[in-house]
């Protein structure tokens, strides 16, 4: 991807229409697309942009990006008629970048969910064993970036939605700090949660991509001022003296052996390229509150964002004889079962008796936990862990205790990176019965560079595309 030099047209023609078509045969398969989008009519706008990083790349956008003229539904059958009248920024510095736009891919209902079972559209599987599921809420994307249909796909991440799918479909997923990338016309979840990233095929795929969409945005004013570096130049594969902190509270709740087996390699391996490697503890009180305080805030603020979803303001109308019976029967109709319960939890927590003692409460309970995190921060440069406790589950999975400290430590700690705002980035580490397991490092904020420049090293010392061809 971003060769940024002036290819053959009749090379770039043939790059877009096969993983457009790609797209379209493994579409029953993975089940990853919600629209596929005319690339045709974006070639003489690719043509201006010859010289862009991004010249003649094919992407996928979730479907929680605004695309002027183009369905976005955010995988609901609320929004399934939506179609927006602007771009948004990111759209923009893609296509200013020469990139093509192949698709708009599935995620969880928008995006409430960490499983992409959730979809208006159906369940997307995963590239690797179409019984097991890609993850979300950005599985879509994941899953056709796994599968190679595509070298890059936007994913929106709230609370691991980029870096756990990743870690699932066997590809690299960042999340980069709060603010580095705009947020205009992205359908929210959570506004002080919800982050823009990308998925790729490569690490230096994903500094490109973010040195394409970083950046300022006054159309976004939580976007930041930080300036934006050439990250595919930290790539050096140079990690003498770096500190790494490895999260012990998530390795001792991880029962898999085989998925430590492959974290321990890989810290191994980066010993051996001169970093330096300690266990840290956190407060386990702390930990095991991540997820029951992620869940509060998460769904307290999407009841907010999403209150004008009401068939009235926006949204598929349900008729009926008062407005109140419209909103009701619209947005009963409109929502599938978690994200009306994801609703109840957000009202019941806004309401002015519980606001106190539960929402405002749980805020507190979030500065706890970065406080303790950034205690960890001062004296390394990353903290490192597995991206998750397993394999990608089954689609029919029944048997997860989501009360366990597996659960809500090992498998949600990267929830932590969404609370603190820091950059985040997960990269394949092996495979556990033929099926990908990765690795997730987060950085201080804004230094995405040496945050890349880790992952970068991570991969140079373990040859996934080997590992892959031998599994």
């Amino acid at each position: 991807m971003g060769e940024n030099v002036m290819l053959n047209e009749e090379i770039v023609l043939k790059r877009i229409s096969d993983a457009y078509n790609f797209a379209k045969n493994v579409q029953e398969e993975l089940n990853a697309m919600v629209t596929f989008v005319d690339y045709n009519d974006q070639l003489e706008n690719m043509n201006m942009h010859k010289s862009g990083k991004m010249f003649g790349v094919p992407i996928v956008l979730k479907d929680n990006v605004n695309t002027k003229g183009i369905k976005t539904t955010a995988s609901s059958k609320m929004l399934e008629n939506y179609v927006p009248i602007y771009d948004a920024t990111i759209v923009t510095k893609l296509k200013d970048a020469g990139a093509i736009i192949i698709g708009k891919s599935s995620m969880d209902e928008l995006a409430m969910g960490g499983t992409n079972l959730t979809a208006a559209t159906g369940s997307v599987k995963n590239p690797y064993d179409t019984n097991r599921m890609s993850g979300g809420s950005s599985g879509g994307s994941a899953s056709l970036v796994g599968k190679g249909v595509v070298s890059m796909a936007i994913g929106s991440d709230t609370g691991d939605s980029i870096r756990k799918p990743a870690a699932f479909c066997g590809c690299v997923g960042l999340k980069p700090t709060y603010g580095r990338i705009s947020r205009y016309g992205i359908i929210p979840y959570s506004s002080s949660l919800d982050h823009v990233g990308c998925f790729t095929s490569n690490v230096k795929d994903a500094a490109i991509a973010l040195e394409v969409l970083a950046g300022r945005d006054d159309l976004d004013m939580t976007s930041s001022y930080e300036p934006v570096d050439n990250y595919s130049e930290f790539l050096s594969g140079d990690i003498k003296g770096k500190k790494i902190a490895i999260l012990k509270n998530v390795t001792d709740n991880i029962s898999n052996v085989d998925v430590l087996k492959c974290f321990n390699e890989s810290i191994e391996k980066l010993k051996q390229q001169g970093a330096i490697v300690e266990e840290v503890i956190l407060n386990e009180k702390l930990m095991l509150a991540i997820l029951p305080t992620y869940y509060l805030i998460a769904n307290c603020e999407a009841t907010a964002n999403h209150a004008n979803l009401n068939g009235i303001c926006y949204g598929n109308q349900v008729e009926s004889q008062t407005s109140e019976q419209i909103m009701i029967k619209s947005r009963t109709n409109g929502f599938g079962p978690l994200i009306r319960k994801r609703f109840v939890i957000g009202s019941y927590g806004l309401f002015v008796e519980n606001q106190e003692k539960l929402f405002k409460q749980a805020q507190k309970v979030r500065r706890l936990i970065v406080e303790e995190y950034d205690k960890v921060l001062k004296d390394f440069d990353f903290v490192c862990a597995p991206a998750s406790a397993s394999i990608a589950p089954l689609l029919d999975d029944k048997h997860l205790d989501q009360l366990s400290d597996e659960y809500l430590v090992a498998e949600n700690h990267m929830i932590i990176s969404n609370f603190t705002g820091y950059p985040s980035i997960s990269v394949p580490m092996g495979f556990v019965d033929k099926m990908p397991v990765g690795i997730n490092f987060t950085a201080h904020k804004f230094d995405e560079g040496n945050l890349l420049n880790l992952a970068y090293t991570h991969e140079l010392c373990n040859d996934f595309k080997a590992m892959k061809a031998g599994n």
